[in-house]
């Protein structure tokens, strides 16, 4: 079943001043408002969150607005700009999210989903990385994810708070409640409909459509047909100028697998030849698949490193050909590198002189490709004393920065998610605890060694400027081995709890 997000910036205008301004723009709690003309007269046409705090809105004249908020900062509408900075964003989502994204002017995405959820840990994950991105760029936005495009519009507008997953096939019942301009409709066609007492998308749906269209109109009937996924309406997926891009058409339609896997072949060798040329490797690729009842089956995958590998490149591909539905078959199809980046030729090393070091990238493609990128890791040390900061995630292949964890203190092979409680004998302020409680298991002490002493990092938070942790190895009765440690220095309580955790396990 086809997925398609939408992805909403209510503040778009603003939002794209502030980043393009860089020094030169306005603070972030300084009202902030874009001005166009209308008629004879200034009206405003976009207002961030400190405008709108301040009671101004979309539509109010701008001279009132300077008359309620005598300090406000005024740009006038470039919607040339915005609309191309919109272009930059759809690129952007182009590369991480799915190969089908569509500028969705003036204030929006549109996104083509289908299949590409599991790559990113499910669909709320998906949303929930979508929407963390661009708030940390300083972007305002919702998302809703849905069976149709208008029903991903409706939702990201009126339901994401900020975002809204509605479930596969999902009928009418989330879009009964949405106010009639959900639909998409003209405002004086809303208006019209709200005069004789319509006011929700329930409203008219509850409704005969024909006696509606002929009274006000096909465009009612076809934004009703739309929203409920009874007409298509097809995405048109960005395509930059410089994209590398190569096609193959058919006189006769295919669909069968092995013809499928060939086709992919030739396409690889054609694309590879054209990065050679540019001295680029593909980092991420997606094959269109252009069938004849107007349906776009779309395989991504990726590498770890920049490739152009011809075998490597199709064994990932044709690995995802099950996921291909051709239906009454293939008119055309496309292979994109959506990610390519600069990539030398590799000189061989000699067996005579050095070992070659193991080239593992194959794998983690292999890997990447089945369960997402996300799933394939691995840790890389993080210049802190806090155990738990210690460590971070980092892609597979990522280059090594040369640090290393502390050498003087042996850490737990497997540090719990979050320190858990435990309930400890101990003789204060630095001796180790006699006997543990732990998950309702009580064990006996008999070796410790400690305590090593971690402090606070003050310039993280004030709370920890006086904190402590006292860490201690203790050794039960079976051998097992545990790390725990005390909050505090067991004698000032400004500097902890005093109360024990338990945080990693010896392996």
């Amino acid at each position: 079943m086809a997925r398609v997000i939408s992805v909403y910036l209510p503040t778009w205008p603003t939002d794209r001043l502030r980043r393009t301004g860089g020094d030169a723009a306005p603070p972030a709690d300084a009202p902030l408002v874009v001005a166009a003309r209308e008629k004879n007269r200034h009206v405003l046409v976009a207002a961030d969150a400190a405008a709108r705090a301040a009671g101004l809105g979309v539509g109010m004249v701008l001279t009132k607005a300077k008359i309620l908020v005598p300090d406000l900062h005024v740009e006038y509408a470039d919607p040339q700009a915005d609309v191309e900075s919109l272009e930059r964003l759809a690129l952007w989502a182009l590369q991480r999210v799915s190969p089908f994204v569509a500028v969705d002017a003036p204030d929006g995405l549109i996104i083509d989903s289908t299949g590409a959820d599991h790559l990113h840990g499910g669909e709320a994950a998906l949303l929930d990385t979508l929407l963390g991105r661009l708030i940390m760029s300083g972007i305002s936005a919702r998302a809703a994810i849905a069976d149709t495009r208008g029903a991903a519009h409706a939702l990201a507008r009126f339901s994401a708070n900020p975002s809204f997953v509605a479930p596969e096939g999902h009928g009418t019942e989330v879009l009964l409640p949405l106010p009639l301009e959900a639909l998409r409709l003209p405002t004086n066609l809303s208006q019209d409909l709200r005069k004789l007492g319509f006011a929700t998308v329930g409203d008219v749906l509850s409704q005969p459509r024909a006696p509606l269209v002929l009274r006000f109109g096909p465009e009612l009937g076809r934004r009703i047909a739309q929203a409920l996924g009874e007409r298509g309406e097809p995405i048109e997926p960005l395509r930059p100028a410089d994209l590398i891009e190569v096609r193959r058409s058919f006189a006769e339609p295919i669909g069968a697998a092995e013809t499928i896997s060939r086709y992919i072949s030739k396409l690889v060798v054609s694309l590879c030849t054209e990065l050679e040329l540019r001295g680029l490797g593909a980092r991420r690729l997606d094959l269109l698949c252009h069938c004849v009842d107007n349906r776009i089956e779309a395989v991504r995958v990726g590498t770890a490193t920049p490739a152009r590998d011809i075998r490597r490149l199709t064994r990932l591909l044709c690995d995802k050909i099950e996921t291909i539905a051709p239906g009454f078959g293939i008119e055309v199809m496309s292979l994109t590198a959506t990610i390519a980046e600069p990539m030398g030729e590799r000189q061989s090393s000699s067996l005579l002189i050095e070992e070659a070091e193991p080239d593992i990238s194959d794998l983690i493609d292999t890997l990447s490709n089945r369960v997402g990128e996300r799933a394939i890791y691995r840790f890389a040390p993080v210049a802190s004393d806090v155990p738990e900061r210690s460590v971070a995630r980092v892609a597979a292949l990522s280059p090594d920065l040369g640090e290393g964890w502390p050498g003087h203190w042996p850490r737990p092979s497997r540090l719990l998610p979050r320190p858990e409680p435990i309930e400890t004998i101990a003789l204060l302020p630095d001796h180790p605890p006699v006997s543990i409680t732990w998950r309702g298991v009580r064990r006996r002490v008999r070796r410790a060694d400690g305590p090593e002493r971690v402090f606070g990092e003050w310039w993280r938070a004030d709370a920890e400027l006086v904190a402590v942790r006292d860490y201690f190895r203790i050794e039960d009765d079976a051998g097992e081995r545990f790390w725990v440690y005390r909050a505090g220095d067991g004698e000032n309580p400004e500097t902890g709890s005093h109360k024990w955790f338990m945080h990693g396990i010896f392996g």
